[in-house]
C-alpha cells in the first residue's frame, strides 16, 4: 500500500490591489513515490578461436568498469556466446580467456546501450621438453656483438618475452645454450660463449626468475648453423647467425 505524502512549497507572489508582495504557501499531495529509473547496457558477443573461428565454449568473460572494478564474470555457452545486462557505465573493459589460450581484452566506450563484441583467442603453444622457446614463440635469436657478452638492447626486448613465459609457467626449467661464430680460437670461443650464457642467465634472474630453474652452458663454435667454420670467408651477417642463445625446455 502506498501512503499519500503531504508537502508544501512557498513562492513570492505579487499581491493584488495593494501592490505588496506576499509569501504564499501551497500544499500538495504525492499520490505515488517518485521512482528512480536505472539504465542498463546489454553486452553480448562470441568467443572464437583466432584461426578457425570455431566457437570456444566455457570461456570466461569478465566485465570491469573504468576503475578496473569487476562487475560480472560470465561463461560462454556451447556456441561460444555470452550475453548479459549491466548497469550503464560510460565505458567498460571486457576481458576474455580460457585455460590453454592467450587472453584478450577490449576497452569499450558505451555510447549505445547495446554493445556487441567478439573475441578471438589464440591457442598457447605446447611447451614440451626439448623444445626451444625462441622457436616455439617465434621470436628472433638472441644475438651478441663480436667478442662481447653483454646483453644488447634489441636482445633485451626478446629476453623479456622469455621472462613472461617463465612467469606464466612457474614449474618450467630451461637450459640456456650460447654459441659463437668461428672467428678467434676454439678455446677462446668456448670461454666467450660460456660468459654469454651466464650473462643471459643473470639477466633472467635479475628480472624475477628463480636461479634454480635455470642452467647455462657455452658451446663455442661447435654447433654452427652454416658453413662459416675456421678459414671460410663469410659475411658479417652470416657470422652473426652463429652468435646466438637458445632456451631449451628441460622440465
Amino acid at each position: 500500500m502506498v501512503r499519500d505524502s503531504l508537502g508544501y512549497v512557498s513562492s513570492n507572489r505579487i499581491g493584488t490591489g495593494t501592490g505588496e508582495s506576499f509569501d504564499n504557501i501551497y500544499g500538495f499531495i504525492e499520490k505515488e513515490p517518485i521512482r528512480q529509473v536505472y539504465i542498463k547496457s546489454r553486452l553480448h558477443g562470441k568467443v572464437m578461436e583466432v584461426k578457425t573461428h570455431m566457437p570456444i565454449a566455457n570461456a570466461r568473460v569478465e566485465v570491469f568498469d573504468v576503475n578496473n572494478v569487476l562487475l560480472q564474470t560470465l561463461t560462454t555457452d556451447e556456441g561460444g556466446a555470452y550475453d548479459t545486462e549491466v548497469a550503464y557505465e560510460p565505458a567498460y573493459i571486457l576481458k576474455a580467456g580460457k585455460e590453454g589460450y592467450s587472453s584478450a581484452d577490449d576497452y569499450s566506450v558505451a555510447k549505445q546501450v547495446d554493445r556487441e563484441h567478439d573475441f578471438e583467442l589464440e591457442p598457447k603453444p605446447q611447451m614440451t621438453k626439448g623444445t626451444d622457446l625462441a622457436k616455439i614463440l617465434n621470436i628472433p635469436m638472441i644475438y651478441f656483438d663480436l667478442d662481447k657478452s653483454n646483453i644488447r638492447p634489441d636482445a633485451e626486448v626478446e629476453l623479456q618475452k622469455i621472462v613472461e613465459v617463465l612467469k606464466e609457467y612457474p614449474d618450467m626449467k630451461i637450459d640456456i645454450r650460447s654459441h659463437t661464430d668461428s672467428r678467434a680460437s676454439d678455446s677462446y670461443n668456448l670461454r666467450l660463449s660460456d660468459r654469454r650464457a651466464k650473462s643471459t642467465l643473470e639477466y633472467l634472474v635479475t628480472h624475477g626468475i628463480d636461479r634454480r630453474r635455470l642452467t647455462a652452458r657455452g658451446y663455442g663454435e661447435t654447433m654452427l648453423l652454416n658453413n662459416c667454420s675456421n678459414g671460410v670467408k663469410c659475411s658479417e651477417a652470416e657470422h652473426q647467425l652463429n652468435r646466438r642463445s637458445e632456451f631449451i625446455v628441460i622440465n
